[in-house]
């Protein structure tokens, strides 16, 4: 079994929504992925899809774009991102996912040696001259539902399975220095991160390890459109 991972799809199939505005890196990405995606991917693998999954405004409007991926190979896991508006309560995501789909929020599933838990987080107030009060009150909340994640996973851990945490928001500014988000994931003992959200535009490395935790990039338009391997 294989880990690959990429994030920040913005699929449109019900919302026509145009990517390629946002610059050369954004034409034909779909194709581009799928064609990777078939190349890497094999049936017992697993997929992590690390937010911003779809346009939709709807829960029922998102079928759509899940039923694009419904065929690629491997199973697929997903986790909320900032964009992902259509994600109601889990157990409304979950009732409408298709095959080989699975959703997490705080909690965590096991898929033979691998562990896959993760939350969303948030902005980071990290020299956030626009950190607002609002925003202090979703990081916080966001923490907490991080530590819930990673409890949850150690509790399915009962042997050496590797735990990966999947993130939307990056769990460190630019400086990519220690915090108390990277404090939890040591803590626990995680051995990978995938985390997306920021754009071509922002720069960060796609894949650090820090104090025995790997972390990686993935969104899409940073990573030539192609699955990251995470565990191959």
């Amino acid at each position: 079994m294989k880990v690959f991972a990429i994030s920040d799809l913005h699929l449109s199939v019900n919302n026509p929504k145009p990517m390629d505005i946002f610059g050369p890196a954004w034409e034909n990405y779909i194709e581009k992925i799928f064609v990777d995606w078939r190349e890497k991917v094999g049936e017992e693998d697993l997929v992590l899809l690390a937010g911003d999954f779809s346009w939709a405004m709807k829960l029922e409007d998102s079928i759509a774009d899940f039923q694009m991926l419904e065929d690629l190979p491997g199973e697929k896991i997903i986790i909320r991102g900032n964009h992902d508006y259509w994600w109601n309560s889990i157990s409304a995501v979950r009732k409408i996912l298709p095959k080989n789909f699975y959703a997490i929020q705080n909690d965590a599933l096991k898929f033979g040696k691998f562990i896959i838990c993760g939350t969303r987080l948030w902005n980071l107030p990290y020299d956030n001259k626009k950190f607002t009060e609002e925003d202090d009150k979703i990081f916080k909340r966001e923490l907490i539902r991080l530590r819930l994640t990673l409890e949850a996973a150690k509790k399915l851990q009962t042997d050496s399975e590797k735990i990966i945490c999947m993130l939307h928001y990056p769990p460190y500014t630019s400086k990519e220095e220690d915090n108390e988000i990277t404090a939890m994931l040591e803590e626990f003992k995680v051995d990978a991160v995938v985390y997306g959200h920021i754009h071509a535009y922002l720069k960060q490395n796609l894949v650090l390890e820090k104090h025995g935790v790997k972390y990686f990039l993935t969104s899409c338009d940073i990573v030539k459109n192609e699955l990251v391997p995470i565990f191959v």
